[in-house]
């Protein structure tokens, strides 16, 4: 039949331990201030940040005259900087190591929509972007775990041709009530 091509990466890990009630407690709170769907989801920022942690220890334990540290920790950081998880006024690498699942939640698509006041609540956010009623820049993002850049962060709006935001486009219970008025 042949190989698959594609290539499957690890993006969450599950917990050690399965049931920790300080654990669970936590990653509750976190669900319903963020309005994330599932464990699944904390756990995946809970890897991404351990892989970048992993990697600012990395560079920590080279010598600060390392071309390969000066390189990679300038990367990393930079990265960070553009995503706004770590503010422009901290530029060492042990400001990586002090992170938080709380820094990289607060740049998600969906945290973002909440925080500019176009949904009433975080869920109702969550559900905007899975209509493909917002958009970033010209480009309608369906993905409430999407990563916004500071670059991006003004750029986020309400789809344009929505219901929403055009007033002659119907929505799919005003379509549907006009097709039963005309065909009666």
């Amino acid at each position: 039949m042949g190989r698959c091509l594609r290539n499957h990466s690890v993006v969450y890990k599950t917990p050690k331990v399965p049931f920790d009630r300080t654990r669970f407690d936590a990653e509750l709170k976190l669900a319903g201030q963020f309005g994330l769907k599932c464990k699944r989801e904390i756990q995946r920022v809970h890897f991404m940040l351990g892989h970048m942690r992993t990697i600012a220890k990395v560079m920590l334990m080279k010598s600060a005259t390392d071309p390969k540290r000066i390189l990679e920790g300038n990367a990393l950081l930079r990265r960070l900087h553009n995503l706004g998880i770590l503010p422009k006024d901290q530029t060492k690498l042990e400001f990586v190591l002090a992170l938080k699942e709380e820094n990289l939640l607060e740049r998600r698509l969906q945290t973002i929509v909440f925080r500019k006041g176009f949904a009433k609540s975080i869920h109702h956010a969550r559900v905007l972007i899975r209509s493909k009623l917002i958009s970033v820049g010209k480009q309608i993002v369906d993905v409430p775990s999407f990563m916004v850049r500071v670059s991006s962060e003004p750029l986020v709006q309400l789809a344009p041709n929505t219901p929403l935001t055009n007033p002659e486009k119907l929505g799919r219970r005003k379509r549907k009530a006009r097709k039963d008025a005309k065909g009666q």
